[in-house]
């Protein structure tokens, strides 16, 4: 875990401890590629296309004054906008005798299209007299089957999302917008995450899946299913972020016919079973000779379809040393999805529920549901709609 020390982050043996535009964000917008601009339509690290690695942390607030947030809010914009585009924090003057403003482990290094994402959570929205903003759609997540939620890995205030391709900028960008800002909040959780892929594939989990077939990829199924279309928070999303520990030890026992009938698809191709590309729609009808469905009743692809909903999934995996408790491998993976409302999850998970056999392999240990800020545009502040 991370906690805030009297001089800034302390770091434990887990974690990232061990790790060490256009308005639309679609694409870098300098010649160098590396860089995004923080100021757009939508907040970065949503539909941007994926970067290599995630720092995610969780923050609970010592206190809910309005103004105070308002006011680090504020400093985050501006924080953002200057990490984002290759800037030090503060004076660029050194001071022999007073700690410098910013804590300097990126000097020489570019920002790896680092992108910057800030949510709030409900009960935060609330505590922070606010609850006349929040959207009838903004529901808290149900217990759901099978879930052995941790509260260490539960829960929080506000949510920052840090992803690059250099993990070391990830941190940096965490450390520095945390930093000034320790007599106001506190570290609840974090987590480091990774991916990796080439070009415009889709990505593997740990337990070698592709993982994000069905995603919306165009502006119109972004508004369709991601974006929150009206009222003050437009152009903002939902942000679902479960922490889910595979037990791989298991899974590296089982069969490969198996494997694939639990997820539904060919491991290899990622085609639906019975298919031979990725991307065909998968026949839930189609039956062997036998009479049996080529994709079983209890198959993660079947249950998922079952809810007609979509979700943006953006997840990353985790590896996290050994489990104190078990002494098991503490890896698996850093869910997060972004949608319209939470009921497009909440309607998937359902479906999921007691039947998904993929459950044999995985514990929900923890989770959380924000709601991502809109877009801030030139001259703007971070959730100026919240009050404004």
């Amino acid at each position: 875990m991370l906690g805030i020390g009297g001089a800034g982050l302390v770091i434990s043996s887990s974690g990232i401890g061990q790790a060490l535009s256009h308005a639309y964000h679609n694409s870098p917008k300098d010649k160098k590629a590396d860089r995004y601009a923080f100021y757009g339509k939508y907040q970065t690290g949503i539909i941007t296309p994926q970067q290599s690695h995630a720092y995610i942390i969780v923050l609970n607030l010592k206190r809910y004054n309005a103004e105070d947030v308002q006011s680090m809010l504020k400093a985050w914009t501006q924080m953002s906008n200057k990490l984002m585009s290759g800037q030090r924090i503060g004076s660029s003057k050194q001071y022999k005798f007073v700690p410098p403003d910013d804590t300097g482990e990126t000097i020489g290094l570019n920002t790896a299209q680092l992108t910057l994402t800030f949510g709030l959570s409900r009960d935060a929205l609330i505590k922070l007299k606010v609850k006349d903003k929040i959207p009838d759609a903004f529901v808290d997540l149900p217990h759901f089957p099978k879930d052995q939620l941790d509260r260490a890995y539960t829960g929080g205030d506000i949510l920052i999302q840090a992803c690059s391709n250099d993990l070391q900028v990830c941190f940096h960008a965490i450390r520095n917008l945390i930093r000034p800002f320790r007599h106001l909040v506190q570290i609840h959780w974090g987590e480091t995450g990774f991916v990796s892929q080439k070009g415009n594939e889709t990505p593997r989990n740990l337990m070698a899946f592709k993982d994000g077939t069905v995603n919306p990829k165009d502006q119109h199924a972004y508004n369709k299913h991601v974006f929150i279309p009206t009222g003050p928070f437009k152009n903002g999303t939902y942000m679902v972020l479960r922490r889910i520990q595979m037990h791989l030890e298991t899974w590296d026992r089982t069969a490969l016919e198996e494997q694939e009938n639990t997820f539904g698809r060919y491991r290899e191709s990622g085609a639906p079973l019975g298919k031979k590309d990725e991307f065909d729609t998968p026949d839930l009808d189609l039956k062997t000779q036998k009479g049996e469905y080529v994709i079983p009743q209890d198959a993660h692809i079947r249950l998922a379809k079952e809810s007609k909903q979509k979700i943006l999934r953006r997840s990353y995996s985790y590896a996290n040393g050994l489990s104190p408790i078990t002494g098991s491998i503490d890896s698996g993976l850093l869910f997060i999805s972004f949608q319209r409302t939470p009921q497009q999850f909440i309607d998937i998970q359902n479906c999921l529920g007691h039947q998904d056999n993929l459950n044999e392999y995985i514990t929900h240990r923890g989770s959380g549901l924000f709601l991502m800020l809109t877009g801030v545009p030139k001259g703007g502040i971070l959730g100026e709609t919240l009050w404004h």
